[in-house]
């Protein structure tokens, strides 16, 4: 029976792929620093500090697979994301390889890329433009992840998960959209990926209006159905409150946080 260890799991992402990922021939293991409620059938809780690599090394014990979702998982000053998520995601990658744990998917995001213009389109190679500190601790994360594949011969697959909601609520979204329904789909297309080394894919659903470019992962079988287009008519007649950053950029209100330079210069593409 696959085990596959998932940190973070009371989280917004987690309590989703919790259920989603949920099925008879696989154990999940389940952690967090916060409250995981009551275990379901196949489910094992563990409720840990998983900065703690000492902590984390005995929820390694038989896991095939690693999702690490754990983070603090917005935009926020510097105090507060470092070294909280450098911590996690060394802590998690270090105890997977001491255990031999050999394929991790690491929850990126869209705003290791956050400041590319929302109007071009953008794939695996474009250069990191971290929208904040939560965007830079994802481009350390992924980075960190390539070492152990690279040293370590883990197979990593990194899932830049931009609008995680349950529809979209503003105009960006009608671009970076990620209804649950294909985030399940996307990680557990992860899990089940054929022998690889590493990758990057967007975690962006079946948008008309996507600027993003996962052709060169086609073999990972991510197909997603929902398209935030068919919110459209609902959500720009309602308007939003977005910032002038948040309408334009790939990583939205994260980019206008703290923003002090000149838009011009900052959306020019490259």
């Amino acid at each position: 029976m696959q085990r596959v260890l998932i940190t973070g799991a009371a989280g917004r992402l987690g309590r989703v792929l919790r259920a989603g990922l949920a099925r008879p021939d696989r154990i999940l293991r389940l952690t967090d620093i916060a409250d995981l409620g009551l275990a379901s059938v196949n489910e094992e809780l563990h409720q840990v500090d998983a900065t703690d690599l000492e902590a984390v090394l005995p929820l390694m014990d038989g896991v095939d697979v690693v999702v690490h979702l754990a983070a603090y998982p917005e935009e926020a000053a510097w105090e507060r994301i470092f070294p909280l998520n450098y911590a996690l995601n060394y802590a998690v990658l270090e105890a997977a390889h001491r255990a031999g744990v050999k394929r991790f998917v690491f929850a990126s995001s869209v705003q290791a890329v956050g400041f590319h213009p929302l109007a071009d389109m953008i794939d695996q190679s474009a250069r990191p433009r971290p929208s904040g500190y939560y965007g830079v601790s994802k481009v350390s994360g992924e980075a960190l992840a390539s070492v152990y594949a690279d040293k370590h011969g883990m197979s990593v697959g990194c899932v830049r998960v931009a609008s995680f909601e349950p529809r979209p609520t503003d105009a960006r979204m009608l671009s970076t959209w990620l209804s649950h329904q294909d985030g399940v789909h996307l990680f557990e297309r992860c899990i089940q990926a054929p022998d690889h080394h590493y990758y990057v894919v967007y975690g962006v659903s079946a948008n008309t209006r996507a600027r993003v470019d996962n052709s060169h992962v086609a073999w990972l079988g991510y197909e997603p159905r929902s398209n935030a287009e068919d919110y459209a008519h609902e959500v720009l007649l309602h308007g939003d409150a977005l910032g002038p950053l948040a309408r334009v950029t790939q990583g939205g209100g994260a980019c206008d946080v703290g923003f002090s330079g000149d838009a011009g210069k900052t959306l020019r593409a490259d």
